[in-house]
């Protein structure tokens, strides 16, 4: 093994560098996991037991020593018990940074093309519908999804699979609708399900006067890549969260800015760079024009 450099009797090669970076990522992102819950409290005192097992090991404090393994050994178990929820989190993270999940890659594989394509999204009926339930003040949960269709949380709720128009929206989220409590789940320009349930984050740095349905939101972006809409029912105050990050008192222009943003970002990234070559190629073109 190639040696990098010596410290003390430590011998510190291109491997120990790369196995302590590894676990730094790793912790940072468990970190990043539990961050605001109630579980990073526990884990830091996990931790703080397992350096001081450490420790007293080292010291050959052998009474101590053999207490602490007694725990260690059972603590496997006891910290699946405790974190489970975190766990899951965890594993869905990791499974919705990958594309092994992801049905297209497959089908792309076999050559085989998705009927329903992005292009046919209309934003206009949910941002009509948004608009109108905040100002009737009927509250109101929508999940959007451009990669997954949420299989686990649509066999949650009551299976609709309907084009997405505003008199449905306005239909389901009635008070007296049986289809109004919970969540609604569109893929594509389809509405998946109503009455979903859906995950609540167990942050606990959130402002006291966010209510179940915010909160909801935000555990629902917590596992996975989906937007979700809020309307207010007290307020009608229109909220959107993105990437665990909560967005309120939007105008129905912004609303639309943000589902378009979500929704079509590779296509306006597109436009832009087109816009801006065409540009670019306006100004080339003029400048040789006054050179001539």
């Amino acid at each position: 093994m190639i040696l990098l450099f010596d410290i003390g009797f430590l011998d510190v090669s291109w491997v120990d560098i790369i196995d302590i970076s590894l676990v730094s990522i790793l912790m940072y992102q468990v970190y990043k996991l539990m961050r605001g819950s109630v579980a990073l409290t526990i884990f830091l005192g996990f931790l703080s037991l397992y350096l001081i097992y450490l420790v007293v090991g080292a010291a050959g404090m052998e009474l101590v020593t053999t207490i602490l393994n007694q725990f260690m050994e059972v603590g496997v178990i006891a910290a699946i018990i405790l974190f489970q929820q975190e766990i899951r989190k965890f594993l869905l993270l990791i499974g919705k940074t990958t594309d092994l999940n992801r049905e297209y890659l497959f089908k792309g594989f076999l050559g085989i093309r998705n009927g329903t394509s992005k292009k046919g999204f209309q934003v206009n009926p949910i941002v009509e519908a948004v608009k109108a339930m905040g100002g009737s003040n009927t509250g109101a949960l929508i999940v959007l999804s451009k990669d997954s269709e949420l299989k686990f949380y649509v066999e949650s709720g009551d299976a609709i699979n309907a084009k997405v128009s505003k008199r449905l929206l306005l239909a389901i989220f009635n008070k007296f609708s049986p289809l109004h409590d919970g969540a609604v789940i569109i893929h594509q320009g389809v509405i998946k399900a109503a009455r979903c349930i859906l995950p609540v984050t167990e942050r606990d740095d959130l402002p006291a006067n966010l209510g179940l349905r915010h909160r909801a939101a935000i555990g629902m972006s917590e596992v996975t890549g989906a937007m979700v809409i809020i309307v207010s029912e007290e307020t009608g105050e229109m909220s959107v969260v993105i990437e665990r990050e909560l967005f309120k008192n939007l105008s129905s222009q912004e609303l639309r800015k943000k589902i378009n943003d979500y929704l079509f970002e590779n296509q306006v990234e597109k436009k832009e760079k087109k816009k801006k070559n065409k540009a670019e190629k306006t100004i080339t073109e003029l400048i040789a024009d006054s050179d001539n």
